[in-house]
């Protein structure tokens, strides 16, 4: 990996890290609030990377509309949604309910 994939990676995890409990966001969130509006795939593959990595709470990134896209990146078949369940997310189907209350806006608190 070149050395500003490594340093993106770092700055998305910096914001993951911050993602408070029982709340989620978005890789075009994360993108935007680092100044890289049309990065949400690299924000992805960041967070594909972060699976071993057990500061960083991946299972709190999702697409735009709420669902558990990056789930298969998880140990098990519903790590992910199991880890967000564990934090009062209600999620049905892959999908977040209510998400527009639970979402963490970075642009917003950071």
């Amino acid at each position: 990996m070149e050395a500003t994939n490594e340093n993106f990676f770092e700055r998305v995890y910096a914001v993951v890290r911050q993602i408070p409990y029982g709340k989620v966001t978005s890789y075009g969130a994360i993108a935007r609030v680092l100044g890289s509006a049309r990065s949400a795939r690299m924000v992805g593959w960041a967070m594909n990377a972060a699976h071993n990595l057990e500061d960083v709470p991946a299972h709190r990134v999702v697409n735009r509309k709420g669902l558990l896209t990056g789930k298969h990146h998880f140990d098990g078949t519903n790590l992910m949604q199991q880890l967000l369940e564990s934090e009062g997310i209600i999620v049905e189907d892959n999908q977040i309910m209510n998400f527009e209350s639970v979402f963490w806006e970075p642009e917003m608190r950071l």
